[in-house]
């Protein structure tokens, strides 16, 4: 049957008027679309804000451009059925927020490893929240915060409850490393010895600490710098290093040194190998300290007879230190608190224990209860001893 003419103008009117309509509202629903903000991670990423408190708002931090800041800021997706485990290293006072919410405080300097999902305040909904890292005094650690997997947070240790968390224990692959160094200074000691029998038998002798004689005075009258004392340093500060990275004494955390060094803490060989030039540089560096002194005190003939005595009480002393490491290593996993405080002790002794020898051997030659002497040893050996145990001790 035939369209009718009418009838099929009609119908092309009708489809062209509802062509024109459709097009005609294209651009106004186009107008109306908004992008919806990303969605918050699930996981911690490497990027975070600080505060721009002149425009009041969120800016993405710049290491390099914009100045360290107290509190950093970063937006989260927490929800209580999904483990979201963090491992970061903290200073005494560093504290985590959600929405502005306390949720942890470190009471002292240690690494941590916690979940904010099991931090997530009751009064709070899961979904999309602000994650600040405050510290009062300093700035925060950014590079140390981690995401570690959920096994190895409750294997390893208990689920930190509300308001507080455990202190990460070292990782099997962790001690490996320091066994592999453990190796490393034991044949090297030994390589030593059988090349300078003679040589180390005069360092090592304890009975030589307590003498008085002539022997004595040869002996504090030789050259510091010798190939044997540059060995048994390079060993000393290998061994040092070592007991300061396995007890978590992790200088990263310094401010100042942060600013030069950056090694993640999973770097342990180069943390370890940082912490040795580091030690290897102040033992050296003290010669120098002492003799600027030494020529502003008029004192310059103590000079090499100090050093003499310094060296050889820190390297006696350090043939200790590879045993409280092994000690360390075998109790930390079953008495971690004690053991660690234990470490400490060891190191705090072999620090405080050479300076009370260099004290004794300069109260030989010229009596300490001379002011001038006295205010030469203070400036010498009490003095960086304080800042020694502050930074290495007490702090950690």
């Amino acid at each position: 049957m035939a369209v009718p003419g009418s009838l099929r103008t009609f119908c092309l009117f009708l489809g062209s008027l509802l062509l024109a309509l459709a097009t005609a509202r294209s651009p106004a629903r186009a107008s109306e679309y908004r992008q919806l903000p990303p969605a918050a991670p699930t996981a911690l990423t490497a990027e975070w804000l600080i505060h721009d408190a002149v425009r009041n708002r969120l800016i993405l931090y710049l290491p390099g451009y914009h100045q360290p800041a107290h509190a950093y800021y970063q937006w989260v997706q927490v929800e209580r059925n999904q483990p979201f485990p963090l491992s970061f290293a903290a200073q005494p006072g560093l504290s985590l927020f959600l929405d502005n919410q306390l949720i942890f405080t470190a009471r002292a300097a240690a690494t941590y490893a916690v979940d904010i999902a099991q931090l997530l305040p009751a009064q709070l909904a899961p979904g999309r929240h602000l994650l600040a890292v405050w510290q009062p005094e300093g700035n925060p650690a950014l590079a140390s915060f981690l995401g570690v997997s959920s096994r190895g947070l409750v294997d390893g240790q208990a689920k930190a409850r509300v308001g507080e968390a455990q202190p990460r224990l070292p990782s099997p692959q962790g001690q490996n490393v320091y066994l592999g160094f453990l190796l490393v200074i034991g044949l090297s000691y030994g390589a030593v010895r059988s090349t300078y029998q003679l040589g180390m038998a005069r360092i090592f002798q304890v009975e030589e600490l307590f003498g008085n004689g002539s022997n004595q005075q040869a002996f504090l009258s030789k050259p510091a710098f010798t190939l044997l004392n540059l060995l048994l340093v390079g060993l000393f500060s290998l061994s040092f290093g070592l007991l300061l990275t396995a007890i978590h004494t992790d200088l990263q955390n310094l401010p100042l040194l942060r600013r030069f060094f950056n090694v993640p803490e999973t770097a342990i060989a180069v943390r370890v190998l940082l912490y040795t030039v580091i030690i290897a540089v102040f033992v050296f560096g003290k010669y120098l300290y002492i003799g600027v002194l030494g020529y502003i005190f008029g004192l310059q003939s103590l000079v090499n007879m100090q050093y003499r005595e310094f060296l050889r009480t820190t390297l006696l002393a350090g043939l200790a230190l590879p045993l409280v490491l092994l000690l360390y290593l075998s109790l930390n996993s079953s008495y971690p608190q004690p053991v660690a405080w234990a470490a400490s002790a060891a190191i705090g002794i072999v620090l405080v224990g050479t300076v009370l020898r260099v004290g004794h051997t300069l109260h030989r030659h010229a009596s300490l209860l001379n002011l001038h002497l006295f205010a030469y040893l203070c400036a010498t050996e009490v003095l960086p001893l304080l800042v020694l145990l502050k930074v290495v001790v007490f702090t950690y």
